[in-house]
């Protein structure tokens, strides 16, 4: 392996470590929410712009997963399927386009709502979080709290995503998305924000299936399509569950 590699791979591992031992309360607050949102009937959405939707993609309609994760998906935003790609990144500054989404869709007051966005800086994670609070649904921000020390917020207020939460998560991230160097690179390279980040998000997920168990009650949780009976037994879930799934027709 080559030392590079190496690096990569420390790098990552230590701020692995750093979220597990750093954000155990915040996790656990998190996953109490989520479980208590599972339990009560409410709805459960994610929502990240650009690569920050990995993460939020990450716990929906996948083996393993809770059955009622929801993407938020704002047109032009989610992953880098525009072209140009540098599209999405603009999308990020216009207003009205993440909560005109949220409004067109089945939210309301009680649900709860991830936002992911690594900076927290930009116009549209910011004004997500705070229109969702506004109508009474609970939102949990993952974000790099070193962000807001570092650099200015693009929305009018000059908040930023962890201003606008009930519950903040901290990916540990430092500023620039680079945990490497090397001779004849101009900046760093070797982005690490994806793995805690879904780290992240995953921890919560997995804490609040073992809060409903613990409680006694099933959680929903969709079996690998890839064994014997899995699509089955993945399609039983979702219509019993039809009124909080929204991936599906």
């Amino acid at each position: 392996m080559s030392d590079l590699a190496g690096q990569y791979f420390d790098a990552a591992v230590s701020l692995l470590q750093r979220v597990r031992d750093e954000e155990a309360a915040g996790i656990e607050r998190a996953a109490q929410v989520l479980a208590d949102t599972v339990r009560d009937g409410g709805r459960i959405f994610t929502f990240g712009a650009g690569h920050s939707s990995l993460a939020a993609q990450d716990v929906v309609y996948r083996a393993g997963g809770l059955v009622l994760m929801n993407l938020l998906d704002v047109p032009g935003v989610t992953g880098v399927n525009v072209v140009p790609a540098h599209l999405g990144s603009s999308l990020e500054r216009v207003a009205g386009l993440a909560t005109t989404t949220l409004d067109a869709g089945p939210a309301r007051p009680g649900d709860l709502l991830f936002v992911i966005s690594l900076s927290g800086r930009q116009v549209m994670p910011v004004e997500l979080a705070a229109h969702a609070r506004e109508r009474g649904l609970t939102v949990i921000g993952v974000t790099s709290l070193a962000y807001p020390q570092a650099v200015s917020s693009r929305h009018p207020s000059g908040h930023y995503l962890k201003d606008e939460c009930d519950i903040v998560l901290d990916n540990k991230i430092a500023v620039g998305d680079g945990e490497l160097t090397a001779e004849g690179a101009d900046t760093t390279f070797g982005p690490v924000s994806s793995i805690t980040t879904i780290a992240l998000m995953q921890a919560v997920v997995a804490v609040a299936v073992g809060k409903l168990a613990a409680q006694g009650l099933t959680p929903p949780l969709f079996r690998s399509g890839n064994v014997d009976g899995g699509m089955d037994w993945n399609a039983k879930l979702m219509a019993e569950h039809r009124d909080r799934v929204f991936y599906t027709f």
